[in-house]
């Protein structure tokens, strides 16, 4: 019996694309503290495999959780969803 399991699907921007075939996003995450009630926003930096090396500094792209593929990656790039303005437009 072939069960999907349940991934874990992240909405981010790419902040580095030195690496080859690597990303590293930054996850942005608000909630709300329990006592206090002031939203807060937490950033989370985690590196995802950019398989065509498509990324580019900037853009807004899905990352889904996936098997680990090296020591620190454990994200994959699922999609592009929008694209960083370049510096000549």
């Amino acid at each position: 019996m072939n069960k999907q399991r349940h991934r874990k699907i992240r909405t981010g921007t790419v902040v580095s694309n030195r690496m080859n075939k690597t990303v590293a996003v930054a996850i942005v995450r608000s909630y709300q503290h329990p006592l206090y009630k002031k939203v807060i926003r937490s950033t989370k930096k985690v590196l995802a495999h950019d398989e065509q090396n498509q990324c580019n500094v900037g853009d807004v792209i899905q990352v889904m959780e996936s098997r680990p593929l090296s020591r620190r990656k454990r994200w994959r790039v699922q999609s592009i969803i929008s694209a960083a303005q370049s510096a000549t437009d």
